[in-house]
């Protein structure tokens, strides 16, 4: 049953960042050795890890077009589902890439100063594959770098045994992990394979683990290496995301999910339970969070969760997150308690569960630590999820201080630009400047290259 305490119980290790193990020995020797053998390496891991080693990564573009047709057919809503989450999310990321401006401005008479927002070359991202297969992520991960302008967008996602080897493989005793069947056809998941198709994908490898982080950050023969990683995944993954950071530019580091509900008298219980018991499905670490200042309501969600878990096809994992991991944090004031639990916090998701009214403002006003905000009831955590236009892709574990969640910006590079009148007054305030700055700091050729223009 989820944990019940007032606001002055909160313990301090509740505001710290949460971190579940080390994987950073296992996942250097995969990368150092992706990086010296490529290809090689890559079906080696394979082996180890995955269920199937093809013959080739690459996953021709037929397929994914033919998976996308099927997917039509067999799953009409969740295709339409699919299209309509990568409209939105393509509509709001072109939105952002607009608000990113090109100018040139003369800060002095004869200076002139601008900026440029250029799209990086190649994008890679990476989509988990494993208990839940997560058909999303190809949306809010390729469809941002496709409305930023990049030209690669490149997917690696863990293999699956393609149909025409299945009668082979089960004859075999391979397809399995712990035995992978090596030598066929390049294969993902089939509602992957279609998300990417309909997202606008480049190329997908069946390639996956800390394997293939270290293919896209370093290039292998079959993979090229890209400029930016995004994406999700276990802890290998995001071990070797860090590890790879420098040599490519990465999303962020993703712990445990979590989630922070504020809510008053005016919320629906069932509907609160709901949005946290989501969110415990995750994982068996994810932390669902309700801060209120109604302990009828706190009792009444209490009494949903436990009815609602039984109707989960995920009860085992939600019940071990609620149980371990879940809290109600009872306030005396949502005006300064509740605000202050969350800025300390930082959840990766917060809800505002209230009635339009002026408390409700002044917090929606006054948090400002989180990955995304969700104002009012009708706002679910999991439309942001799936399907409102918003990226599900959220700093965690209190980096929401200081970030924020995938954006069309992580694609885009902000360069600058100078460009001088010869003989200006600006031109030559400047030179008078970095001649005496150039001095302070010892550095004589920096001040001789500018005085230099002075005595033309």
């Amino acid at each position: 049953m989820i944990k019940i305490q007032k606001y002055n119980e909160v313990e301090s290790d509740f505001y710290e960042s949460r971190e579940f193990g080390d994987s950073n020995e296992v996942v250097q020797s995969v990368l150092e050795e992706v990086k010296k053998r490529g290809d090689s390496a890559l079906r080696l891991y394979g082996q180890k890890f995955d269920v199937a080693v093809p013959s080739v990564f690459e996953v021709p573009q037929e397929e994914l077009k033919a998976a996308a047709e099927k997917l039509k057919v067999t799953k009409p809503d969740v295709f339409d589902a699919i299209v309509y989450s990568h409209d939105l999310a393509y509509r709001f990321a072109t939105k952002q890439r607009e608000s990113f401006s090109d100018f040139e401005v003369e800060l002095e008479s004869g200076v002139f100063t601008g900026q440029k927002t250029i799209p990086v070359d190649r994008v890679g991202c990476y989509v988990p594959a494993g208990r839940f297969p997560l058909v999303s992520t190809v949306i809010m991960t390729v469809t941002p770098a496709v409305a930023a302008g990049v030209k690669d967008v490149i997917v690696c996602t863990p293999p699956r045994v393609h149909p025409d080897d299945a009668d082979t493989a089960e004859k075999s005793a391979s397809g399995i992990p712990g035995k992978a069947f090596a030598g066929g056809k390049p294969y993902a998941d089939e509602g992957i394979m279609a998300a990417a198709y309909i997202c606008g994908v480049n190329h997908l490898y069946a390639v996956g683990g800390s394997q293939a982080i270290g293919a896209m950050a370093y290039g292998t023969e079959s993979i090229a290496k890209v400029d930016v990683i995004v994406g999700p995944g276990n802890k290998y993954v995001a071990s070797a995301k860090k590890s790879v950071y420098g040599a490519v530019g990465i999303d962020m580091i993703a712990g445990p999910t979590e989630v922070m509900i504020i809510a008053d008298k005016s919320a629906n219980p069932a509907w609160v339970a709901a949005d946290l018991l989501a969110q415990a499905e995750h994982d068996v670490v994810a932390q669902p969070i309700l801060v209120t200042d109604d302990i009828n309501l706190a009792n009444e969600v209490s009494n949903q969760i436990e009815t609602q878990l039984e109707t989960l096809t995920t009860k085992n994992t939600a019940r071990q997150s609620i149980d371990t991991f879940g809290r109600i944090i009872i306030v005396d004031s949502l005006k300064e308690q509740a605000v202050e639990i969350a800025n300390k916090k930082a959840p990766e998701h917060l809800e505002i569960a209230m009635e339009e009214c002026e408390l409700r403002d002044f917090i929606v006003s006054s948090v400002r630590n989180y990955g995304s905000l969700f104002i009012g009831h009708a706002s679910a955590e999991v439309f942001g999820d799936y399907a409102a236009g918003l990226n599900h892709t959220l700093p965690t574990s209190g980096a929401a201080k200081y970030t924020g969640g995938l954006s069309v910006r992580m694609f885009l590079k902000t360069v600058t630009t100078l460009r001088v009148k010869e003989g200006s007054a600006g031109s030559i305030k400047s030179a008078v400047a970095s001649g005496y700055l150039g001095d302070s700091e010892g550095l004589s050729g920096h001040a001789n290259a500018a005085r230099i223009r002075l005595n033309k």
